[in-house]
């Protein structure tokens, strides 16, 4: 063969021309439906991606939506709620999206509203043992994702994600264990999960600029509440039933689904809520925040009057503002109380969001939902990337806890030894800085309600980092999703992560249909009680024990 007269194109004319003539079928004709009678492949064996014309596609109120199937499980993302919030819109409410004609592609993830992202460089364990995802950063960030099982009348129950990162980071997909379609699968559940506007754009409080600005410190909060209203509205179209709508969030998103839990305009748009590794009794209040909001005026160089120039400036430039404006206030005003919440976070204004500690004051119009409360043993694992530190003596977790605790240093580091007995120095260390008093504070102020509540403790470990990682935070948010097979950076996979996410999703899917965690998987699991303490240590063997660190507890708490 002459290679200078040989192409690609000449090779597939003249091998296609030579099947024809030897009668063989034609590979051009393989795209076909298997014609009656031929044999058809299992079920088992189809294809794991499915999109087309007529895949997939879901009505909304603003129009159609074609997302795609993964493994059986419907997947729509980046559904927009709301309208881009740049602009003039910057600092204001949410509002709804335009309309659109025709079909619109629901098949990658929605714009991160805008942050300072996390280390991601090649030398960052946090990067590694996180796998932080993300795409462009934007002002339109107002959407949310959705996994089914099926675009039918079923209605299952719906479980919304509110991702972590404080009120100041993060998105619905950043990290592989938040994903849903294992969840909507296993569970028959319909799965959402929601990006709002973050930080410095969601939490400004500029209203010392005059009304126009007067719920600005509040917009974050009223996206979260736009995008329970959209699935409100939308989801039995996705197989979801409005009426049974479980909130769900880790560290900053266990904080929101504190504050919706306590949020007039959430009642009747959440029914339960799962607090993980964050919750909060209380807002910002509204002299801290309208304080934040003269000093970003400040250090824009603007006068009340010229506020509006806020939203002119890129974000990047407001942003940077508005940060170097709260890192001066911080200076100036020092340490923040125990309890005291500052910086960008709802605030409670006595409207959105009530005044005083949350659910402790009979407010008729907020929600009175069941609630299910975990925590990690080790939510901080001093050692997780710093060997030397496993070899540190009881002492020297003394030292290390001086300036926290002063005097009282060795007085906690010996409760905690006394009621954790074998465990090493270094675990002892990680059991005080990962204490549950703010889970307990906001379960026994949530007992003021009616609604039941649950509490759950998290200690299995992972063997990555020589098992230095232990139960650290962020670790069980996998196993509730059955994702330990794919957040393999977390559990490390296989069959012994599975069998605890399994029970653990079983649990969770309960409290999603009745409120009450108990399936049978787990132990019997009685609700939460100020005087007992009855809390589910999840463990490879989990058990129900009373309050297992009242009494280390009581010494921090003195």
């Amino acid at each position: 063969m002459d290679n200078k007269n040989f192409s690609r194109r000449g090779f597939i004319k003249g091998t296609g021309a030579m099947a024809l003539s030897a009668g063989l079928a034609s590979p051009f004709t393989s795209c076909r439906v298997p014609s009656q009678g031929e044999a058809k492949p299992a079920a088992d064996e189809g294809p794991l991606l499915q999109i087309g014309e007529d895949i997939a596609l879901a009505n909304t109120e603003y129009g159609r939506v074609k997302g795609f199937v993964m493994r059986g499980v419907i997947t729509f993302l980046g559904i927009p709620y709301g309208a881009d919030t740049s602009g003039a819109n910057r600092f204001m409410p949410p509002r709804r999206p335009e309309a659109w004609e025709g079909v619109r592609p629901a098949v990658f993830c929605g714009n991160s509203a805008p942050q300072n992202i996390y280390d991601r460089s090649a030398t960052s364990y946090g990067a590694f043992i996180d796998h932080w995802n993300y795409d462009e950063l934007s002002e339109n960030c107002l959407t949310l994702n959705i996994w089914t099982k099926a675009l039918d009348s079923a209605r299952r129950p719906v479980i919304v994600w509110l991702h972590g990162g404080g009120f100041t980071s993060g998105n619905a997909i950043e990290q592989d264990g938040y994903h849903g379609e294992n969840l909507a699968r296993y569970g028959d559940v319909v799965f959402c999960s929601v990006n709002h506007r973050l930080g410095a754009f969601g939490f400004s409080d500029l209203s010392a600029a005059g009304d126009k600005y007067k719920d600005s410190g509040n917009v974050g909060l009223l996206d979260m509440i736009a995008a329970l209203q959209w699935v409100h509205n939308n989801i039995a179209g996705f197989g979801g039933d409005p009426g049974n709508v479980t909130i769900i969030g880790q560290s900053g998103g266990g904080a929101k689904v504190s504050v919706l839990a306590a949020c007039p305009q959430a009642r009747g748009l959440v029914h339960k809520g799962v607090a993980l590794s964050g919750s909060s009794v209380s807002g910002i209040s509204k002299d801290d925040a309208r304080r934040l909001g003269e000093y970003i005026l400040r250090e824009a160089k603007l006068s009340p009057s010229k506020a509006d120039k806020l939203q002119e400036m890129p974000w990047r430039e407001y942003l940077d503002i508005a940060n170097a404006a709260a890192r001066k206030l911080r200076e100036e005003q020092g340490e923040a109380p125990p309890g005291v919440r500052r910086g960008f976070a709802p605030v409670a204004d006595g409207i959105l969001l009530p005044e005083g500690t949350f659910f402790e004051q009979p407010l008729p119009d907020s929600p009175d939902i069941p609630m299910l409360f975990c925590t990690t043993f080790h939510e901080q694992s001093p050692s997780r990337t710093e060997a030397a530190l496993e070899g540190i003596t009881l002492p020297e977790v003394v030292e290390r806890l001086r300036q926290r605790f002063g005097d009282k240093a060795q007085a906690v580091v010996d409760a905690y030894a006394n009621n954790f007995p074998g465990s090493k120095p270094v675990e002892i260390l990680a059991f005080i800085l990962s204490n549950r008093q703010s889970v307990v504070r906001t379960a026994n102020a949530k007992l003021h309600q009616s609604s039941g509540i649950w509490m759950a403790w998290f200690g299995w470990c992972p063997p990555l980092f020589d098992g230095r990682m232990r139960a650290f935070h962020c670790l069980d948010i996998s196993f509730w999703f059955m994702n330990t097979d794919l957040m393999l950076t977390h559990s490390g996979g296989g069959a012994r992560p599975r069998a605890l996410s399994t029970r653990m999703a079983d649990a969770l899917v309960a409290f999603a249909r009745t409120g009450d965690p108990n399936s049978g998987s787990l132990p019997a699991w009685p609700a939460y009680s100020a005087a007992n303490g009855e809390t589910m240590i999840l463990n490879d063997d989990s058990l129900v024990a009373n309050d297992p660190d009242r009494s280390a507890r009581a010494v921090l708490e003195g």
